[in-house]
């Protein structure tokens, strides 16, 4: 991988749709061990996935991951925490807890 260069790759994949009433999640787990770094773009290949409310569904599929560039993962890494305090919001109260 060269400094400013991307380069492609599959991977087989299995998705977890879960629309419970105790859960509401998606996961993408990597069949092959592969893993993912910071800056890394993965697209799940296939047709949108739709689970019924109470279901859990599982589908095999292939991803295929654009690996960031050398740059762009220093700038991810160097960047990432910034990025994620934008998403947290903080309020502060005198009431105390009981």
């Amino acid at each position: 991988m060269g400094f400013f260069t991307k380069v492609r790759e599959t991977a087989p994949c299995t998705v977890t749709i879960s629309h419970r009433f105790e859960e509401l999640s998606a996961h993408v787990r990597f069949d092959d061990g592969t893993t993912i770094n910071p800056g890394d773009e993965v697209q799940v290949q296939g047709p949108e996935i739709m689970a019924p409310f109470g279901a859990l569904v599982e589908e095999k599929r292939t991803a295929v991951i654009l690996r960031a560039s050398t740059l762009e993962q220093l700038w991810t890494r160097a960047t990432g925490d910034f990025e994620v305090m934008e998403l947290c919001e903080f309020s502060f109260s005198q009431e105390a807890l009981s």
